[in-house]
């Protein structure tokens, strides 16, 4: 007799409940898994309008933070709300948006849509007629939003609320009708009438220095302007209404109007005709360039200095060409700019001259210029220079040129040889000198010093090659010079050039010598008491007092490596990094692989572990965050952020910590996502970051950065879609040696269901499994969230190498990923393959002639002959190929002729008759990294074999695609071709015939049939 247990009405009830959860979840699992079956695949038509979060501020006071979320080809939309998410405002088309230094207002830009832009480059409508900005100037207080429409520019003042300035376009000239009148008298009346009225406005504002109202110059000019309309009555007998005189609704302008706007001032103060204006720092000055009227032929371009305080306008320079380089002190009280005033404005050779101002003078006064005695003979200010005042304003930095030299005229170019003469002795290969020519910022510069009390001018290195570098924000007496002269030809097999140190004293012009000879980076100390470097043969940092002249090895002390312990080039290891300085030059803090360490400059006190050896322990990595890029060392008691990386499972966070308190970081935060850089209000703990994992990435607001609001929810776009999940794997390599990689999945996986797989790859790519995947058209390389979303597997392998072999090592971490991945019963091994970029399309060339089990192939600018290569250019630099495959990425580490064996073991062009997968290479006719020769000697190859191969050449292209549209081609074609060979989809035409050049620009190919 079985005997059932009585159940009092509490367990009948829990037992109810419970029968209720599991049904309610045996159906909530049957409804996603029917909604997951039923969510679509991406198309490459999502492109162009997924979103993301783009610019990222907040106000100084932290009150308010502002984000844009884009499409990646359309409009999008500036969203502003209070930090406590209480209220919010938005608008279309709003970017490069600023908070005010007083947290009252925004100034953003308003683009024009992205269908005006469009239709107007279909009109082929030229740049001045192109749609234009629209300004924003939206008040936090009440959130209204003014608009200005037609501005080119705005500026407001780095340290100061109370004003800003914007350029607008000068409007269009509006054509009036008229009676007939005897056209040839009228338009010379109206020419006379302009040319008078422009020469006496501007004689007016010279003379006075614009302390004349602008009633008064209307007055002037109306009646000069009804003489000269009696004149033309009495001539044609015309209406005086034809005329119109300054000041009228309709009055005719040339060149752009600056408005400055002061707080609550609606309506501003307006300066015509300027093309380049400059806020000081405080906002006590508007530096404005004035162009030159083009209805008076008397009239000349000037430089106007503006007192915002008292509402005045000085000249202080007038007459030239072109000026450009304004720069004003930190103070305000020193300003300087470079100018072209040559007589012949169209002159073969223009020379600019340095001019300087303060407020003591009358106008800027000219203090260098081609001939000044204190440069090299033959040297010239150059054009690009950056101006630099020190800090405190007693130093001015600018840079000279060797003189550039004026075209022969009188030679005939068609006669005329044209070569580059190649010499052994040349510190630099022609490519490289070439470009370093042609380079906007020249590195053949010197840099002159000029001290602003004294008016005494410095050239303070007279190698115009060796680099120098200000100390203490340009407040010191020296300079740092580095400068690798004698040493340079040796870079084109090692990759880098032993340099001297010195310091040169800016009161003396001497040199001193910190260190000959070494592969150091040097740097000064932030208030110049040091010198420092890392030394990446002895693995230490060193320091040179300035003072004393010591020189001292500051980290031997330290056990732990302070390098790359993963460096598997065969080259030096770089240095972890340095997290900064301490106030006064105290403490310089260094990292190893998991700490940061303390250390005394002068090496008198042993080193210590700042982070209390709570890194190694954990096994993770710390970094400082500093949230102010202006500040330049730590102070003992600030509380330092740091972000926290796990070095095992990635996950990520931040830490805090005080210096002050001698303990260990407190952690905040660490879990399975990545974050971005943070970024604070100046003057509040607001924060703004951007927390992200395969599933989305959203912006997040914090008062601590440990518990996080969410802004954002651009992930909701996806919902419609089969998106991915993402997952570390380990295996075992061919060698032993254990080896990871992230492994992407459908969101709907089915593990009854056989997938197939790409292996895309590149060096180590483990540390961003919890990075977002965007979908976007490719630039080279598979878009992982299109493939894992149609239905296939992506494995990202990390790569482990040994030197002199790149190729075995791809072999050994590739092909074991293959095997390992393939035990799975969701894995259809017979459909497999392998895609990858320049380096890794180097090694899925390789790949391919040492194993069949790929059933296709994807290579972008791949390296199929390193003989050839090894001595080559990347002609984006103009640099010679040999140090990267002595010493970095290619992984020989020896000479071609010391080791050709490894030369052709590595090169695939040599085993080409091996190869039975299908390939496509992608090699664009502009590549400046991987000479395109290398795709075409692959191709030509395998054709020569009857192997199957296509070639996808982008006219005009770089090593990775630019152009949206060639993007979108690739994207595609990289679909059609695994699915044609890893899930039997009927070839586009493109891969079945190719496309011939008769049609080129009328058919791509793409059609299925």
């Amino acid at each position: 007799m079985h005997v059932f247990p009585i159940l009092d009405s509490s367990h009948y009830l829990s037992s109810i409940n419970m029968i209720k959860n599991l049904f309610s979840f045996a159906c909530a699992v049957f409804i996603t898994t029917i909604a997951m079956a039923q969510k679509k695949p991406l198309t490459h038509d999502v492109y162009d309008s997924w979103k993301s979060v783009q610019e990222r501020v907040v106000s100084d006071d932290g009150s308010y933070v502002a984000y844009t979320i884009g499409e990646q080809q359309g409009d999008g939309i500036l969203y502003v709300q209070d930090a406590a998410g209480n209220r919010k405002f938005s608008i279309d088309r709003a970017e490069k948006v600023k908070f005010s230094a007083d947290s009252k207002y925004i100034i953003a830009n308003i683009k024009p849509t992205y269908k005006e832009t469009r239709d107007a480059k279909i009109k082929k409508k030229k740049k001045d007629e192109m749609p234009k900005d629209t300004l924003l100037i939206l008040t936090l207080s009440n959130f209204a939003a003014e608009k200005i429409a037609n501005v080119k520019s705005y500026k407001t003042p780095e340290k100061s609320a109370a004003v800003m300035a914007y350029l607008n376009e000068a409007p269009e000239v509006k054509k009036e009708k008229a009676a007939p009148i005897k056209k040839d008298s009228l338009t010379l009346q109206l020419d006379k009438y302009a040319k008078l009225m422009d020469s006496i406005i501007r004689k007016a504002i010279d003379s006075t220095k614009g302390k004349i109202e602008k009633e008064a110059l209307i007055k002037v000019a109306n009646n000069a302007a009804k003489k000269i309309i009696k004149e033309a009555k009495d001539d044609l007998d015309v209406e005086a209404s034809l005329w119109l005189a300054p000041g009228d609704k309709d009055e005719v302008k040339e060149g752009n109007i600056l408005v400055l706007r002061t707080a609550g001032d609606s309506i501003g103060k307006s300066f015509p005709y300027i093309s380049d204006y400059l806020f000081d720092e405080q906002a006590n000055y508007l530096l404005m360039s004035a162009t030159k009227y083009k209805a008076d032929s008397n009239s000349k371009a000037s430089i106007l200095l503006y007192n915002i305080a008292t509402a005045t306008t000085d000249t202080i320079l007038a007459g030239f060409n072109d000026a450009k380089g304004f720069s004003f002190s930190e103070d305000g009280k020193h300003l300087a700019f470079i100018a072209e005033r040559d007589s012949v404005e169209k002159s073969l050779q223009k020379f600019y001259k340095l001019y300087y101002y303060n407020h003591a003078g009358d106008s800027a006064k000219l203090i260098a210029e081609n001939i000044s005695p204190e440069f090299t003979k033959g040297s010239a200010i150059s054009p690009t220079t950056k101006l630099n005042f020190s800090k405190d304003g007693k130093k001015l930095f600018f840079d000279i040129i060797p003189r550039p030299r004026i075209k022969d005229t009188m030679l005939v170019d068609f006669e005329l040889a044209r070569l580059d003469v190649w010499h052994y002795n040349d510190d630099y290969l022609q490519p490289q000198q070439l470009k370093q020519l042609s380079s906007p910022n020249p590195s053949t510069k010197a840099v002159v010093y000029y001290n602003t009390n004294s008016g005494k001018l410095l050239q303070v290195n007279k190698d115009f090659e060796e680099d120098v570098t200000l100390v203490d924000e340009g407040n010191g007496d020296w300079v740092l010079s580095r400068n690798n002269a004698g040493n340079r030809i040796s870079s084109q097999w090692e990759g880098r050039s032993r340099s001297i140190a010195s310091i040169i004293d800016l009161r003396t012009g001497n040199k001193k010598t910190v260190e000959s000879a070494g592969y150091n980076f040097y740097q000064p100390s932030p208030q110049g008491k040091y010198v420092f470097w890392y030394n990446p043969e002895t693995k230490n940092y060193y320091t040179y007092n300035v003072t004393t002249g010591a020189k001292n090895n500051v980290t031997a002390a330290i056990k732990e490596p302070l390098y790359d312990v993963e460096n598997d080039v065969p080259d030096f290891a770089r240095p972890v990094g340095v997290v900064g300085w301490t106030a006064d030059d105290k403490y310089v803090l260094v990292q190893d692989n998991y700490d940061i360490w303390r250390v005394d400059p002068d090496g008198k006190q042993a080193p210590v572990n700042a982070t209390y050896g709570f890194g190694q322990k954990h096994n993770v990595q710390f970094d400082y965050v500093n949230p102010d890029r202006d500040k330049r060392w730590i102070e003992e008691e600030d509380e330092l952020l740091l972000s926290v990386k796990n070095k095992y499972d990635r996950q990520a966070g931040f830490a805090k910590m005080k210096l002050a308190d001698k303990k260990g970081p407190t952690q905040l935060v660490l879990g399975p996502s990545d974050y971005s850089r943070p970024v604070k209000a100046k003057d509040a703990n607001t924060w703004l970051v951007q927390k992200s994992d395969i599933t989305a990435s959203e912006l997040m607001i914090s008062s601590d950065m440990k518990t996080m609001q969410q802004l954002t929810n651009v992930a909701a776009q996806q919902e419609p879609y089969n998106w991915l999940t993402a997952e570390m794997m380990r295996w075992k390599m061919l060698d032993g040696k254990m080896s990871e990689g992230i492994l992407y999945k459908p969101a709907n996986f089915d593990p009854n269901k056989k997938y197939p797989v790409i292996f895309y790859f590149y060096e180590k790519n483990a540390d961003n499994l919890y990075n977002y995947k965007t979908p976007a058209p490719s630039a080279s390389t598979i878009n992982i969230p299109w493939f894992v979303s149609n239905g296939y597997i992506v494995f990202d392998p990390n790569i482990y190498y040994k030197d002199g072999e790149p190729g075995e090592s791809a072999f050994n971490s590739v092909v074991s990923a293959a095997r390992a991945l393939s035990k799975n019963k969701w894995i259809d091994s017979t459909r497999m393959a392998i895609q990858g970029q320049s380096w890794g399309g180097y090694q899925v060339a390789h790949l391919i002639t040492r194993t069949n089990m790929f059933r296709a192939a994807g290579a972008g600018a791949p390296v199929a002959n390193m003989t050839s290569a090894y001595g080559g250019i990347r002609w984006g630099s103009g640099l010679n190929r040999q140090f990267q495959y002595e010493k970095t990425q290619s992984r020989i580490g020896a000479t071609l002729w010391e080791r050709r064996d490894l030369y052709i073991k590595n090169s695939p062009l040599f085993f080409a008759d091996k190869i039975k997968t299908p390939l496509l290479i992608m090699h664009n006719d502009e590549d400046g990294s991987v000479p395109w020769y290398q795709g075409i000697e692959y191709f030509t190859a395998l054709r020569r074999l009857g192997k199957q191969v296509w070639m996808l050449q982008y006219n005009g292209e770089d090593h990775n695609l630019v152009e949206r549209k060639n993007r979108k081609d690739l994207s595609i074609r990289l679909g059609q071709f695994f699915d044609h060979y890893l899930k039997d989809a009927p070839a586009a035409d493109w891969i079945k015939y190719g496309v011939p050049a008769t049609a080129k620009g009328y058919s791509w190919g793409l059609e299925v049939e």
